[in-house]
């Protein structure tokens, strides 16, 4: 048996507490690697299956309580924290947001198999006021399947073992070599695709500095507030007179947005990437006086600019409505 497989049978499951609890925290050392040897070490009589994936799970599930308490206290600001920290921070926030709208709790079942959704559901689960013992039941459910799912097929295959671990053997230092360039040419990989996304985003933008003094000159500028219905619900305040709208809506309707006033688009994803992203969209429609507010909705509320309840309205057609008719 090679000197890694010693150390995780001589710290066992201590190391299996502590290694699932700090990925679940946030740092970016996968335990899908080490729930397949505990369980490739349970085949072969090392390792006591059942401890084992208890263990894991309840190391997982102290993690996420961690996380829905921050989430509950803190509100939307975690999720943007936890976005600027990650590999892909333009499209977590939204796609866990839309997840949730689908599945609700249901999510919190396979949410740990999907990089992103992992690290945004328990947070956001906090945010929305879910219910704790309900949080609690699907969140140790997502748990159970998730080391189960690894531990087990590690178990099933743990005759190769030996196999494997010789083989590792003639590798000797240059298997961690390997591992660690793979590693680095992955995040390098994500890296170069995000700063590309940048550029291809790039453009101009309002400041709320500017958008405030034309609301101040009482200039005629139709303000929308893309975010998330579960970013609303959390933070239903808005910029004054703004329409509350989603994206996919909005694009359906931009047969009737008017070309003739200044549209400023808002949301409260890091980099305003759905803002941007619409307004590029808008503007191959036809719509240039279109644009995202630098720093989004969290760039206005810093400044201690004023806020607002939305309007309320019986359907987005009726807010896409009240955009002024085309002159």
């Amino acid at each position: 048996m090679t000197e890694t497989l010693q150390f995780v049978v001589r710290h066992g499951y201590l190391l299996v507490f502590a290694w699932v609890f700090v990925e679940q925290a946030g740092l970016p050392i996968p335990s899908a690697p080490l729930l397949l040897a505990i369980g490739a070490l349970s085949g072969v009589h090392q390792m006591n299956l059942g401890i084992a994936v208890m263990i894991a799970a309840v190391a997982a599930v102290l993690s996420d309580s961690m996380w829905y308490e921050i989430g509950r206290l803190k509100g939307v600001r975690v999720l943007q924290l936890l976005c600027r920290i990650s590999l892909e921070p333009d499209s977590c926030v939204r796609r866990t947001q839309v997840s949730f709208g689908r599945s609700g709790p249901r999510v919190l079942l396979v949410a740990k198999f999907i990089p992103g959704l992992n690290a945004m559901a328990a947070p956001l689960a906090g945010i929305i006021r879910m219910g704790w013992r309900r949080f609690l039941l699907f969140d140790t459910l997502g748990a159970l399947i998730w080391v189960s799912a690894y531990t087990v097929t590690g178990y099933a295959f743990s005759g190769q073992l030996e196999r494997v671990a010789l083989r590792a053997g003639y590798l000797g230092e240059w298997l961690l070599v390997i591992l660690l360039a793979c590693f680095a040419g992955y995040v390098l990989w994500k890296f170069y695709n995000r700063r590309k996304f940048l550029r291809n985003l790039r453009i101009a933008r309002i400041t709320p500095e500017e958008l405030k003094a034309k609301m101040d000159a009482g200039e005629d500028v139709i303000i929308v507030d893309l975010r998330h219905a579960l970013e609303f619900d959390a933070q239903p305040e808005t910029i004054p007179g703004a329409l509350h709208m989603d994206a996919a809506e909005l694009e359906e309707a931009s047969e009737i947005i008017p070309r003739d006033r200044e549209i400023v688009l808002f949301c409260a994803c890091p980099n305003e990437v759905t803002a941007a992203r619409l307004a590029l969209l808008l503007r191959s429609h036809g719509i240039t006086q279109i644009r995202p507010l630098a720093e989004g909705y969290e760039g206005w509320r810093s400044r201690g600019f004023p806020l607002s309840l939305a309007k309320e309205s019986a359907s987005v057609t009726e807010e896409t409505k009240a955009l002024p008719a085309e002159s």
